[in-house]
Order: C-alpha cells, then structure tokens, then sequence
C-alpha cells in the first residue's frame, strides 16, 4: 500500500489537550521485516495517551513530531513483513504497538533499588550515578545508589545492559504496524472493540495481580485480601474480574454510581470512595489488605498502611513524584509494608490469555462509549474527565 493515504489523529507537541488533536490525512505506514500492517476496527484510549501528549513523560518517551496516539488496537491484517511466520492478510488479531527501545537503568532502580530522589528546582547535568527526570513540572534528581554498589537485596537488576520497551504510538488511524510478538489472534467470539481495550488496561491488571502480587488465577494458594481502587475504570474493572478467578476477597472503591456495577464484577465489598470510611479505605469486614491495585491518583501513603497486612503491598499504577518518594523510603528502611511503583512489561502470550478469557465469558470488556476517528478529541476529553466505566473506544 506503498504511497497510499490514511486519516489519522495526529498532535504537533506538547500540550493542547484534546484540542491538539487533528484529523489529518497521512501516508499509510509500510511493515518492517517483523511487522505486520493491520486495516483498523477499533482502538481505545489509555491515560498513557494524554499523559504523553501532556509531556510528564518527556523523558522516558522522547518524541518526534507530528505523533499519532494510541497504543491498543484490533482490526484485519492487511499485510505482513517477510519475516512474520504466524500471521496472513485477513486474519484478525489484537495488538499493543511497540516500536522505540530505552534504557531500563530507570525501570531497574524504579522497581527495586536503593535509590534517592531528590526535589530540586534547576537543571544538573546527567552522569553515569545521577539521573535528571522532569516529571510533572518538577525537576527531580536521581542518586542511583544500586549502580553505585552492588545488585544486592534487588528484586530486579539495575543494569545499564538492560532494555525495556516502552509504548509508543499510531493506533489513531484507519492503518497501523504492529510488532508481530505483540499481535495475538481474535476469535469469532471477540468483536474488535472487546479486543482493543484489552492490551494496556487487561496486561497491567494481569502483571500486577500475577507478577506482583503474586496470585495464580487458577483458584490456588492461601486466600488474600486485596483493595482495588478506581476499580469502575480501565484497568480496575479488569482487575476486579481477573482476581476474582483466584482465591481472593476482593474489596474495590468506586463512585456511588458505580456500586452496583463493580459488585457485578464479582468484587465482594465496595467502597464509594466520597464517604468517610471510603476515602479511609476500610475494609467493612475489617480485613487487612494483603495486596492493594492502586489505580486511582493522590491517595497518601499515610492512608494505606494502617490498612496493610504485616506485608502488605501497595502497587501503584499512576505514581507521581510522592510515591517515588515513599518507595524509596521504605526500601531503604527494609519496611516489610512497602509501596511499589508499577511498569508494564506487556508478553504477546498474556494477552493471548485475556483475549482467551473473554471468549470463554470468564473476562469482558466493558465499554463506556464509542467514538468515530474524526471525533477522537472527545474520546480524549472523555479520558481525561477520568470518570469512565471500562474502556473508550475510538472506531475508524
């Protein structure tokens, strides 16, 4: 489809919010050796999205401009690279779009380091210790203590060897590439809307839950109590469903008028989040949290640990510059409660599992609306309000 034109949502830099976003007209892109061209029927929209257009992420995602957002999507496959060996024009898959490589020195300290972080003010220059991060509006400097000294007491290496993809974008528009270790097959029973709110949302729920917080969605294993909070959103209703195939009670926060729809979700007691027991996150049943899924924002770490177990976690999925804080604390003070900031590693075999769970009826996407590509600023808008139940869908 060389030469070939598309319509697309694309921003021109930092900022502008929804209405940054415009509908253009762009070639359609050309598949790699290891890549696959897909004709689009659905994308949905992360807060990932938004949040880089906004920039906080500048320095883990440098972009070039105009960018196409967007991430998950599902549709038909167009065409292939010569090295793609399980796909063909005209099957029908799922994907998540990986195509930029980082260095993982900050996932390495992110995830299990003894780090320090400093709030300063002004520039300093880089150096092979000391990290500079502009998160937020805030300069933060980075002491890089586990590469200083030793991998010791690390959950995971802190290596400059190491590297980790981060997401980029292009699920936006009517065609997109896709890696072909992150495409999977959708089934007849799996309508491509269903399909596209699976990759970000469905593989963080399923990472934090199994990886981290360690329960086989098998049923297997001692019983734990675990907290989801904004668990009527993207990954939160995912997670709900998900730890709910393991041996879990499942106490989950949500607005009032949520309730009802996050307790047919299988969560065993809900919170609205507005009420004075809600906003102190206490179990009605008075359980102690073994595991929380954080997945709301600007909750302190002072309001989670009286509700923890003798080990309990806090995974946290949207930290900010306080929880950096917070987690390096309690590793430095070897603190059996422990606050731990959150990296999706998404595995092409994960995913293949959520969309087989969806076929079997054990896992749904719940969809809050539908929007048409050339109205994508209100998917956008819609995302940002940060008041959706389940997933926004954009539709070419």
């Amino acid at each position: 489809m060389a030469g070939k034109l598309m319509h697309a949502v694309q921003y021109f830099g930092y900022g502008g919010g929804p209405s940054g976003l415009k509908y253009v007209e762009v070639p359609v892109p050309i598949p790699k050796k290891d890549e696959l061209l897909l004709k689009l029927e659905a994308a949905s929209i992360n807060p990932f999205d938004w949040r880089i257009q906004k920039g906080v992420l500048r320095p883990f995602l440098p972009r070039k401009f105009p960018h196409i957002p967007g991430t998950d999507v599902a549709g038909e496959v167009v065409e292939v690279g010569s090295g793609v060996k399980s796909f063909k024009a005209g099957d029908k898959v799922v994907a998540t779009i990986y195509h930029s490589e980082v260095s993982a020195t900050y996932l390495g300290m992110w995830n299990a380091g003894l780090i320090l972080v400093i709030y300063i003010s002004h520039s300093i220059p880089d150096s092979s210790v000391i990290h500079v991060l502009h998160f937020e509006g805030k300069t933060i400097l980075v002491l890089d203590i586990m590469c200083m000294v030793s991998s010791m007491m690390l959950e995971n290496s802190c290596s400059k060897s190491r590297c980790a993809e981060f997401l980029d974008g292009g699920g936006l528009a009517e065609f997109a590439v896709t890696k072909e270790r992150l495409t999977v097959s959708r089934p007849a029973e799996v309508s491509a809307a269903e399909a596209a709110g699976l990759p970000i949302a469905g593989l963080t729920a399923h990472q934090v839950l199994t990886q981290d917080a360690g329960i086989n969605l098998d049923g297997s294993g001692p019983q734990k109590n675990i907290l989801i909070t904004a668990a009527s959103g993207g990954v939160g209703h995912y997670a709900v469903q998900l730890a709910k195939l393991g041996n879990t009670h499942v106490t989950a926060t949500c607005g009032a008028r949520n309730i009802d729809f996050v307790k047919s979700l299988g969560a065993d007691e809900v919170l609205d989040y507005k009420t004075p027991d809600g906003a102190a996150l206490k179990s009605p049943s008075g359980k102690k949290y073994d595991a929380v899924i954080h997945c709301a924002r600007d909750i302190p770490w002072s309001t989670f640990e009286p509700n923890l177990s003798a080990n309990g976690k806090v995974f946290d999925l949207t930290p900010g510059p306080g929880a950096m804080m917070t987690f390096a604390v309690k590793k430095l003070t070897f603190s059996k409660k422990q606050l731990l900031p959150v990296l999706l590693i998404a595995k092409g075999e994960n995913l293949d599992y959520l969309v087989k769970l969806v076929k079997e009826g054990k896992l749904k996407t719940v969809i809050d609306s539908k929007h048409s590509l050339s109205k994508a600023e209100d998917a956008s808008a819609k995302s940002i309000d940060g008041h959706a139940t389940g997933k926004i869908i954009v539709e070419p």
